[in-house]
């Protein structure tokens, strides 16, 4: 079986997270979704399951913290393009999203930008040369 990784976020407006989801070029999973949860599927190995605060709470005691002023986690996805990279974030705006909350990242070989959904998940997404990626990050890059 394919490894595979499934992403959890809390979510206060579960048809507003799966309408910006979509926007953004994630497809939902009618299989695993209903009106607590929705399965978001970026890839064959990633998908975000979208909970409700009522349904997340099902699994953990722990609080769950306001995104909007708190950061745990940055998600990261890869784009073909720079000009992809500019679209996701564009997307991302046009549905609600907010733009920029980490610095934009221009290194040449490297290019990244970032939005946050409207519950204040961070997403960074990026690109990268795919020669330098195959040689590794450049000299003046490693310590």
């Amino acid at each position: 079986m394919t490894k595979m990784i499934f992403i959890n976020l809390p979510v206060t407006d579960l048809a507003r997270s799966i309408a910006f989801y979509q926007a953004v070029g994630f497809e939902q999973n009618p299989q695993f979704s209903n009106d607590m949860a929705s399965c978001m599927v970026w890839s064959e190995a990633i998908h975000v399951m979208l909970l409700t605060h009522d349904f997340w709470k099902t699994f953990t005691s722990k609080e769950i913290p306001d995104a909007h002023r708190a950061a745990q986690v940055l998600l990261c996805i890869s784009r073909d393009s720079k000009e992809e990279v500019e679209s996701i974030v564009n997307q991302a705006v046009d549905a609600g999203g907010k733009p920029d909350p980490t610095p934009v990242q221009d290194m040449g070989f490297m290019y990244g930008r970032s939005f946050e959904d409207p519950d204040g998940h961070i997403w960074e997404t990026m690109w990268m040369d795919p020669q330098a990626a195959a040689d590794g990050p450049p000299a003046e890059g490693t310590a």
